[in-house]
């Protein structure tokens, strides 16, 4: 069907759009639920929220009038409204250590950790492609054993320590980068120049090898088998160059791929809490460090619940996006 002066649409645009509703339709209770299950974690929890604040003499009292405060002299499902109305309102409650709004503090270290997460996909994602597409072609060969055995050791190695490891060869001994920090004036200066991006590359190195590892053996795996299916041969027949059955080979391989990245990406973001704390990066995972060791209540609320939604988000993403490189999805 062409697209008409009347507006028709084509069909698969209108497929991939269906598509795109159903999958947000289904959203919606796994929302819910990662809403229910973020609250009830945190509340079940050992130990007293309010310990960080509260002298250690105050009186029984006292105590009572500060639960009361922060609403937690109510039942649990009234707790649960009350944190739902409050994420409804924008500011998802106030910080319990600090007193200050949640979401400020979140959305703030969220973006310093999109930013790391972004710039270590930047390096891994293309890395891994090339890697992994270069040992399916080559495959079974010693360039082949040697992409394999790098995918190995980048998976195995643990990313605190090589990043303890990078700070001691490149900042301590050449002093070449900074070890810590977001730039100069931290991350509320932060700015597309040298001084600043020099804070980035030691963790958005280290966190870019574990991805690196993993996206390369499966590329590896979707090409070596795509390679010896008949298809291939069938187009080699028909007189294509290399060239272009290598990019017929590429869009098979896509759908898979784009689905290992995407939760790669989720990986990045929401798994590097050990890297902010090593080079003290002011993100999420520092963020959730700190409230942690505080007990802060709302704080850890709001971060789980930014970062699982956050999954969410980027699964329906990724399910759209192999919907419209791959129409036999849509019918699955």
């Amino acid at each position: 069907m062409h697209v008409t002066a009347r507006g028709l649409l084509y069909p698969r645009t209108v497929t991939v759009f269906t598509y795109f509703l159903r999958r947000v339709i289904l959203m919606l209770p796994v929302a819910f639920g990662v809403s229910v299950i973020c609250f009830m974690l945190v509340q079940i929890a050992p130990g007293d929220p309010l310990t960080a604040i509260m002298p250690v003499d105050a009186t029984a009292d006292e105590q009572a009038a500060m639960r009361a405060i922060y609403g937690l002299d109510k039942p649990l499902p009234v707790q649960y409204a009350i944190w739902i109305g409050n994420l409804f309102q924008g500011d998802m409650g106030k910080s319990i250590a600090t007193g200050r709004p949640v979401a400020g503090e979140v959305f703030g270290a969220v973006q310093n950790s999109l930013l790391l997460a972004f710039s270590a996909a930047v390096i891994a994602f293309p890395i891994g492609i090339f890697l992994g597409f270069l040992a399916g072609y080559f495959r079974d060969t010693l360039l082949d054993r040697a992409v394999t055995a790098i995918s190995i050791a980048g998976v195995s190695v643990p990313n605190y320590w090589l990043g303890i490891v990078l700070v001691i060869i490149f900042s301590v001994n050449l002093g070449w980068l900074p070890s810590m920090g977001a730039g100069p004036g931290g991350s509320q200066d932060w700015a597309w120049d040298w001084l600043h991006m020099r804070h980035l590359v030691l963790p958005a190195v280290t966190l870019a090898v574990v991805p690196i590892g993993i996206v390369a053996r499966t590329v590896r795996a979707l090409a070596g088998d795509l390679l010896t299916q008949d298809f291939v041969t069938a187009l080699y027949a028909k007189g294509m160059s290399r060239g272009d059955v290598l990019r017929h080979v590429a869009r098979n391989a896509a759908a898979t791929a784009l689905s290992v990245m995407g939760l790669q990406l989720g990986y990045l973001l929401g798994g590097s809490i050990l890297i902010e704390t090593v080079f003290n990066w002011p993100g999420s995972g520092f963020l959730l460090s700190n409230a942690i060791f505080q007990r802060d209540l709302p704080l850890l609320q709001g971060t789980i619940l930014v970062l699982a939604l956050f999954f969410v988000a980027m699964n329906l993403i990724v399910d759209v996006a192999q919907a419209a490189i791959d129409p036999r999805i849509k019918r699955s």
